[in-house]
């Protein structure tokens, strides 16, 4: 006969604890169920389920009793009968989520309430892991951020609701968050397609050619409109540009040598080409400021709308080509999804304003950065917190891994 035993052992964590453990097991001809372990300041979890027989199971219970004292560690038994591990056997096969939540710090309280939130849906929490690395008291770094990663069982009671609920938590807390399903699609994440203005760079190229022109509460009066979603943003991109007549094209250069880089973008780019991510922006902004940073950061593909010059120089008012707005931009990660052969579940897309929302929602991970409310609230995940290097947590980078591109 055999049976299950749940071995646990905690304390101060050392090299070589494992292996003494492991080496009792083997000479008694354990089979290994399950085994688990967190480090927590240096301090010991580890818990191992062994089914063995009967009659070896009080001496290797005796042997790990004195490794134990030895090791000056705690250790304790509890018999698992073939009913309760049957059970736990066919709950592994529900569904599993992973949840992110990302702060510059985080509080008991953020933290109690997400997992409040996890109860609520009948979720179990399997495992908690710590993305970010640890913070000096004495020596803070600038730009801290701190990030969980919550390994969840179970099928929620009503996803979009619980999605909703983090959603107004995150907003209410100041934390951000990411909720998918833990399935091969999110560990390969292949193709990210990010939007410009607001994004990529924390101005509005338009707004910015507008100062220049001279009728920059005019256009940027029409911009915030079409951002928030009150306006058509063909409409009112033929409305802005038409402003722009006249306008010397040395002034786009001028921008384009000072356009402020939002925070997290130099870190994020450099380790999603150290990884092989193909990286596009997909802008309704302008081809101009596209190619400058294609070329500062190598990115794969540019889409963004062009200017008409006359031969003087001068900005026409009028633009080359189709617009890209919101309907293009999903058309485009499609596209260039088919192109690179990666599958649509493969895809990320991070935007802030309203025509951005076909190509969040067409997205395997569509993520809100900074966004207008309208966004916010159709959004499936967000980040207002920190900076853009905040997708990297999403995507299960741990800072020892970033560290290394």
């Amino acid at each position: 006969m055999e049976e299950q035993i749940l071995i646990g052992i905690t304390g101060q964590d050392r090299p070589g604890l494992t292996a003494s453990v492991m080496e009792i097991l083997a000479r008694h001809d354990a089979k290994i169920l399950d085994i688990g372990q967190a480090d927590i300041h240096s301090t010991l979890s580890l818990g191992i389920l062994i089914r063995i027989s009967e009659r070896q199971s009080g001496q290797v219970m005796k042997e790990l009793l004195f490794k134990a004292t030895e090791l000056n560690v705690n250790i304790d038994f509890k018999p698992i009968d073939d009913e309760k591990y049957e059970e736990w056997v066919n709950g592994q096969g529900k569904n599993r989520y992973i949840l992110t939540i990302i702060g510059r710090s985080l509080s008991a309280g953020q933290i109690a309430a997400a997992t409040l939130v996890i109860s609520e849906q009948g979720l179990n929490i399997d495992s908690i892991l710590r993305l970010t690395g640890r913070q000096s008291i004495k020596n803070p770094e600038r730009n801290v951020r701190a990030c969980i990663e919550f390994s969840l069982r179970g099928t929620p009671h009503n996803l979009g609701d619980m999605q909703s609920k983090l959603m107004r938590l995150s907003s209410e807390m100041e934390f951000d968050f990411s909720l998918q399903r833990d399935n091969m699609f999110r560990r390969m994440r292949r193709l990210i397609c990010f939007d410009m203005d607001s994004t990529l760079i924390q101005t509005e190229c338009i707004d910015e050619l507008a100062e220049r022109a001279g009728v920059g509460d005019r256009v940027k009066a029409i911009t915030e409109r079409a951002m928030r979603g009150e306006i058509d943003f063909k409409e009112s991109f033929r409305q802005r540009v038409a402003l722009l007549k006249g306008l010397d094209v040395r002034v786009m250069r001028e921008i384009a040598e000072h356009l402020p880089i939002t925070e997290g973008v130099d870190r994020l780019m450099s380790v999603l080409k150290r990884y092989g991510y193909k990286i596009a922006i997909l802008s309704g902004g302008f081809t101009y400021f596209g190619e400058y940073l294609q070329r500062r950061y190598n990115i794969d593909y540019m889409y963004a709308n062009e200017l008409e010059i006359d031969g003087n120089g001068k900005l026409t008012g009028r633009y080359v080509g189709d617009i890209v707005d919101g309907h293009r931009k999903a058309e485009l990660l499609k596209l260039i999804a088919q192109v690179e052969k990666v599958d649509l579940a493969q895809t990320i897309a991070v935007g802030d304003g309203a025509n951005d929302l076909p190509m969040i929602s067409e997205a395997g991970l569509g993520i809100a950065f900074h966004a207008k409310p309208r966004v916010q609230a159709n959004a499936k995940q967000s980040i207002n917190t920190i900076g853009l290097d905040g997708v990297l947590y999403f995507l299960g980078f741990k800072d020892s891994y970033i560290s290394e591109a």
